[in-house]
């Protein structure tokens, strides 16, 4: 059968390079999404790819009858489920994020059940989990207990105890995914987005602080992608539930590394502020699904990412002004 994969939350960082990887592979894509800004797309695709590659569909995931139509209208065989409203826009209007983050993840996984799709990854968060300092066996298992502090690690444990009960009362399978500090083209938005934007400060020249410090467990979008590419083909047979590890590093060596590509870059950090995750977590269970984790190692995505962002500042595609957001 040929493969059809319905992505939600197409349009943010991490639906961007899954639009890129998917557009490599030449299999068809259904690229849905409430909005129609198509920049962070545009970051990594050609105006051809964007126009010809892709099916671009608005989607309201809170949409039952929506999404079904979406699921089985299309053919679709993969879904990657992405959509959803971060910390803060949960917390300025937790009725929507509940909406969206809760409602709306059920009604993907009531698509999948309807339509038979043995193929589906969706995207949990580190938030789910409490500090570090509550968890004092290390790396972190998953299946340690959740803890969240914000209404958004809220709607994520739903979300992992949804997708339990679709698979014990319905068979349908499932991966979910914890990403934590994801960096890349594409990633403006949120806290953890200081280390994506001080690689781009120092391509275009421009200081920056980033407000945290500490180890971090970092990811390179692209990485991330394919990781959630690789989850919804992984055949799985349960609910799992998976931490995302790859470089584990502290903020001080990640500015060395992009200070020793660029020499002159102005980026310092608060190592007094930490964030309130661990970094130290155990990926061998996704490991034990997919076999190799997808994982550039971080000094080459920095490299990688500072050559694109030359390319997109000499061509002026990209706003300069998320870095005084």
């Amino acid at each position: 059968m040929t493969e059809t994969f319905l992505l939600t939350g197409s349009l943010g960082c991490i639906g961007a390079w899954t639009l890129r990887n998917l557009v490599d592979q030449g299999v068809n894509v259904i690229a849905s999404d409430l909005s129609s800004d198509h920049s962070r797309p545009g970051l990594l695709l050609s105006d051809d790819e964007l126009n010809d590659a892709i099916t671009w569909m608005e989607l309201d995931v809170t949409d039952l009858d929506g999404v079904r139509s979406a699921v089985e209208d299309n053919g679709v065989t993969n879904i990657i489920h992405l959509a959803g409203l971060q910390v803060p826009f949960c917390r300025a209007n937790p009725s929507l994020g509940a909406a969206v983050n809760v409602v709306g993840t059920t009604n993907v996984f009531e698509a999948a059940r309807h339509a038979g799709i043995t193929n589906l990854a969706y995207a949990s968060s580190i938030a789910v989990m409490g500090p570090a300092s509550q968890y004092p066996d290390r790396p972190i298992a998953d299946d340690v207990p959740l803890d969240p502090k914000t209404l958004y690690g809220v709607y994520k444990v739903a979300n992992e105890k949804t997708a339990k009960v679709f698979w014990n009362d319905w068979q349908v399978p499932s991966v979910g995914l914890r990403p934590y500090n994801v960096y890349g083209v594409g990633r403006d938005q949120g806290m953890t987005a200081d280390i994506a934007k001080a690689v781009l400060a120092a391509a275009a020249g421009r200081p920056f602080h980033i407000r945290f410090g500490g180890s971090q467990a970092l990811q390179h979008a692209n990485d991330v992608a394919q990781i959630f590419i690789a989850a919804s083909r992984s055949g799985h047979k349960g609910a799992a539930v998976c931490n995302l590890r790859n470089t584990v590093m502290d903020v001080a060596d990640v500015v060395d590394l992009i200070k020793s590509e660029v020499p002159s870059a102005e980026i310092t950090f608060d190592a007094d502020t930490l964030l309130p995750f661990p970094a130290d977590l155990d990926d061998s269970f996704l490991r034990t699904i997919l076999g190799d984790v997808p994982h550039t190692p971080i000094a080459d995505a920095i490299a990688d990412d500072l050559q694109r962002f030359h390319t997109l500042l000499t061509g002026d595609k990209i706003r300069l002004s998320q870095l005084d957001e």
